[in-house]
């Protein structure tokens, strides 16, 4: 069994290198009109540019998984903004792609909580079509569809989680077939948890992201080893390896907030189950010391009996 480490947008191993530096609306607002562009443009270019500098920190440091930030073009889906982020930067695009593909590296997005397809608020499925536009169009500019994924959360219950999910699954046929291709579901730490989330995924025919954490806080009834190789399952058609989420909780008190670093104990239970199957699955770690947590864990699992370490950021078990 092989598993593949990767982490999210900031490397906090490269000196200010933040992918994510934005503008808001307010500020926007207050400059100049002829300004406006030029300082999207700007800000644009440095987070395209700091994402150069980490995907080539990750290639010197044989991480082939990486969550791209969300954040890279500041307000493109603003509905008083709506720039072209794609012409004026063809040269970036082309070249974050040109190195993705040359070293295989797994790319993803993870939108943030407000892009859900439940809302009984046609505005909000509206906002989430857009910006499920707007992470596909990045990977399109790049090239990386092949292997680019863009994941979600169900969304909220309303009070009402049958009718909910029902929406769900009405709202989604709004979101172009070709972007439904490139998005995964995976369970949350409230609502919807592994069971529910894992039905809804075999459902539309999407692959399923187990989160870990989230499972731990979230369990309903579910025994986990009910339902993993049925997770796994949902990545038959797709060509690639399942994809986890781990992270740990801060404290007992915060436990639905992730830890600075991943807790070995906490996922020790998970890897065990994984090992019973004994298939390949890659690993995002959501901790908040991004790829230090990582590099922190792999060293800890590789010290492990039976484990051996393969790469940097990849063990065999």
């Amino acid at each position: 069994m092989k598993i593949r480490f990767g982490y999210v947008a900031n490397a906090l191993g490269l000196w200010d290198a933040s992918p994510s530096k934005t503008l808001t609306f307010t500020r926007y607002s207050t400059l100049p009109k002829n300004e406006r562009i030029e300082k999207l443009k700007s800000i644009t270019a440095q987070n395209l540019q700091h994402t150069k500098r980490i995907l080539y920190y990750n290639i010197a440091h044989e991480i082939e998984l990486y969550r791209l930030s969300s954040s890279l073009v500041p307000l493109a889906t603003h509905p008083e903004v709506c720039w072209d982020f794609l012409t004026p930067f063809k040269k970036e695009w082309d070249e974050l792609g040109s190195i993705i593909r040359q070293f295989k590296l797994r790319v993803s997005f993870h939108p943030n909580q407000f892009t859900l397809f439940t809302s009984p608020k046609e505005e909000v499925t509206i906002n989430a079509v857009k910006d499920m536009e707007y992470h596909y169009k990045m990977l399109q500019a790049m090239n990386a569809l092949d292997t680019g994924l863009i994941n979600i959360h169900i969304g909220g219950a309303y009070g009402d989680k049958n009718n909910a999910i029902n929406r769900f699954h009405q709202n989604l046929t709004k979101l172009p077939k070709e972007i439904k291709k490139h998005m995964t579901l995976e369970n949350d730490d409230k609502t919807y948890d592994v069971k529910e989330t894992l039905i809804t995924c075999e459902k539309e025919n999407i692959p399923m992201i187990l989160d870990y954490h989230h499972h731990m806080a979230n369990t309903g009834e579910n025994e986990l080893p009910l339902y993993l190789q049925r997770i796994y399952n949902t990545w038959n058609n797709f060509n690639m390896v399942p994809k986890v989420h781990i992270s740990s909780p801060k404290s007992d008190q915060a436990y639905r907030s992730h830890a600075d670093f991943v807790s070995l104990d906490f996922i020790l239970p998970f890897l065990k189950l994984a090992k019973e199957l004994n298939q390949d699955f890659d690993i995002m770690i959501e901790a908040k010391q991004k790829n230090l947590a990582m590099q922190k864990l792999v060293e800890e699992i590789a010290a492990l009996r039976g484990v051996k370490r393969i790469t940097s950021s990849s063990v065999e078990w």
